[in-house]
């Protein structure tokens, strides 16, 4: 059959839009028709080269829709089912996944690497094969993917707000209850207010934090922040660093959560500066494979402060996108609100445009519509 997709034909560049032929599902792989897609700013990296693909590759990886086929060996799904994408097809045998760190199964070495877990490819256009990102590819009509990437979901869920649960929500949300280990009482600083720094935010206020402090230099995101449970808002670091520590006599904060569009070295070590003893810095945005962070090491030890990194928010992905459904339809968490813009498959680069000019919070494709 034949799709409409946004493929990066290049390891730079815009998404063009392309017709492909895309093959059935093999064992274990399920036909799906993509409703929406969100546009997550791990695929705006992909446009800068941020991240190192094989191209050519179709982009997304958040995505909701319904299943039109399924492969052999597929048991748990059928046509008809609707799902949001789970961007780790994660195994459930490999050692992490058997810690409950699915996020960071064995199967993560597919994600960039173009094909399905077979090594074999389902898109084809220009005499060439492809796959998409985290084996989704979610800037398509249709697509194969595994079934381990499937979240099925009730059908009177609405498909628009879930698809940005397949990862931006998590994260964030992990972020500041799992990463940073928030608890009643804790001061959290967030540098960076979009998809993922919102989302931080709100995981932070469901932990009790008392008090929540936002940098971002858009007046538009702060006052989000604001709305959405942060209690304070800084344009910048220095700011933030200047109240922070004045309100809590010195201390610091208990953690610090990063997640701007592109780490810098300064941002880590103005969140190190910003920490108390023994407190924790979470990175969760993406860097330049080049950037090496600076910190004083002497605070390292002495003060017993932690650095770390988190991937999907360090948690389980298909067991804490069940975990949102239930606090979204509980109103403990916001999605609708996140939701500022919606646009058409063939206006993708115009919405990752809008995003790094700052409109966005999050921006959404209407894929079937």
């Amino acid at each position: 059959m034949k799709t409409n997709a946004a493929v990066m034909w290049a390891s730079s560049g815009n998404f063009e839009i392309t017709e492909l032929e895309l093959d059935p599902p093999k064992e274990n792989e399920v036909l799906v028709r993509y409703e929406y897609a969100g546009l997550c700013h791990s695929d705006e990296h992909l446009r800068h080269g941020d991240l190192t693909i094989d191209p050519p590759m179709v982009g997304g990886h958040e995505g909701s829709g319904v299943i039109e086929a399924v492969g052999p060996g597929v048991r748990d799904l059928k046509p008809g089912d609707h799902f949001i994408t789970s961007w780790m097809p994660y195994c459930g045998k490999c050692r992490f996944c058997m810690m409950g760190k699915s996020n960071l199964c064995d199967n993560g070495a597919f994600l960039m690497q173009g094909t399905m877990l077979d090594g074999t490819q389902r898109l084809h256009a220009r005499g060439k094969g492809m796959g998409g990102v985290d084996l989704l590819g979610t800037f398509s009509q249709w697509n194969v993917i595994p079934e381990n990437a499937i979240v099925k979901i009730d059908d009177d869920l609405p498909l628009d707000t879930m698809a940005i649960l397949a990862c931006g929500v998590p994260t964030g949300w992990g972020s500041a209850v799992y990463a940073a280990d928030t608890e009643p009482g804790d001061v959290v600083v967030v540098y960076g207010i979009g998809g993922i720094g919102i989302n931080a935010v709100q995981g932070a206020r469901h932990a009790g934090a008392r008090m929540i402090v936002a940098i971002d230099p858009l007046q538009f995101k702060r006052d989000t922040a604001l709305k959405l449970g942060a209690t304070h808002a800084f344009e910048s670091a220095a700011e933030a660093h200047e109240f922070v520590w004045s309100e809590t006599r010195g201390q610091g904060a208990d953690s610090a959560i990063v997640t701007v569009g592109l780490v810098e070295p300064q941002v880590v070590t103005d969140a190190f500066a910003i920490i108390r003893k023994a407190g924790t810095v979470v990175v969760t945005a993406l860097a330049n494979p080049e950037t090496r962070l600076a910190i004083p090491s002497l605070e390292l030890t002495l003060y017993e402060k932690r650095l770390v990194g988190s991937l999907f928010g360090s948690g389980s992905p298909h067991e804490d996108i069940r975990k949102m459904i239930k606090l979204y339809q509980a109103g403990h968490l916001h999605l609708d609100e996140l939701i500022t813009s919606r646009y058409p498959l063939e206006d993708v680069n115009r919405g990752y445009d809008d995003l790094l000019e700052g409109k966005n919070i999050r921006g959404i494709l209407d894929i079937a519509h």
